[in-house]
């Protein structure tokens, strides 16, 4: 087994506890870990995946994370492409200055902000992975959404061991997914109609017919458009992936009902809700919705007691 180790220094304020919460979402999730202390989860890097370990040294606003990879193809070359995945996916460079400058000045978000200063908006490491996330999640809880794609994981995605031997998962490439029987999948628990996306978007990545990385310079309008021409993929979904798997903050997808329950709690507001009028009460915080989004979540999270 090879090892790599590397730090990273945020844009503060960071706080890497707020940022991985974020990103997990529930305590089941089995791909990215969080034990109280150390962030873990399995990246592909050279085309293998490798155990990567995430520790903040420092407060929130002096932060220093120091990283640790292994895996039995590791080399020192891979420590860029590990920084930059890491980079990417924590959001750790991205200056919120502006963000809390607003929200320092309104009587409404200043204390939510202030509530959860040091969290940076993260995205999965890949636009597939946020898809095939957001797929397996469409029509359901978060919580069996979740529970689906640990079954992915497990049943067709490599697991890489680390030092501690216990298996971090990876999803599936989108090659492992094309062939999988529609009796597997019923096995699974997936609907026909997620079979069914997950397969039409993993042959279109395949074929070359949807080049995702390419998506990443377009404008919200245009991702939308292109993800939409994938069957089973309609407005939430797109709108999903522009702002978790591209960083987008203009985007609160107001189809999650979740993400507008939370909304309207907070705001105390007694009629339900619905696209247009979330859309209308976030315009005051533009261009800054998809953080409200991620906050109410860490908002949500904090009320259950699981942070």
């Amino acid at each position: 087994m090879n090892s790599l180790a590397f730090t990273l220094e945020p844009t503060p304020p960071f706080r890497l506890d707020l940022t991985v919460w974020a990103l997990r979402r529930r305590p089941h999730n089995r791909i990215d870990r969080w034990d109280g202390r150390v962030y873990r989860r399995a990246l592909t890097l050279n085309g293998q995946p490798a155990a990567v370990s995430v520790i903040q040294n420092g407060p929130p606003d002096a932060p220093q994370l120091q990283v640790t990879a292994s895996g039995a193809a590791l080399t020192a070359e891979d420590a860029p492409a590990a920084a930059q995945t890491l980079a990417y996916t924590l959001d750790i460079h991205r200056d919120l200055s502006d963000f809390y400058a607003l929200a320092a000045s309104d009587p409404q978000l200043g204390p939510l902000a202030a509530r959860f200063r040091g969290m940076k908006p993260p995205r999965y490491p890949t636009l597939y992975e946020c898809l095939v996330n957001a797929i397996t999640c469409q029509q359901v809880t978060l919580a069996l959404g979740l529970t689906l794609v640990n079954r992915l994981a497990i049943s067709y995605g490599p697991a890489v061991t680390a030092e501690n031997d216990d298996p971090l998962l990876v999803l599936p490439r989108p090659e492992a997914l094309i062939p999988i029987p529609a009796e597997t999948w019923r096995i699974m628990q997936f609907s026909r109609q997620k079979a069914r996306a997950l397969t039409g978007l993993s042959a279109a990545v395949v074929s070359g017919e949807l080049d995702l990385e390419a998506l990443a310079g377009e404008d919200g309008e245009t991702v939308q458009s292109r993800l939409r021409q994938l069957w089973g993929v309609g407005r939430w979904t797109a709108e999903y992936a522009l702002l978790r798997g591209l960083g987008r903050l203009e985007i609160f997808p107001g189809d999650d009902s979740g993400a507008v329950g939370g909304l309207q709690r907070w705001l105390g507001l007694t009629e339900k809700l619905d696209y247009a009028g979330a859309q209308a009460v976030l315009r005051r915080w533009q261009p800054y919705a998809g953080l409200v989004y991620f906050h109410l979540l860490l908002n949500g999270l904090a009320r259950e007691g699981a942070i």
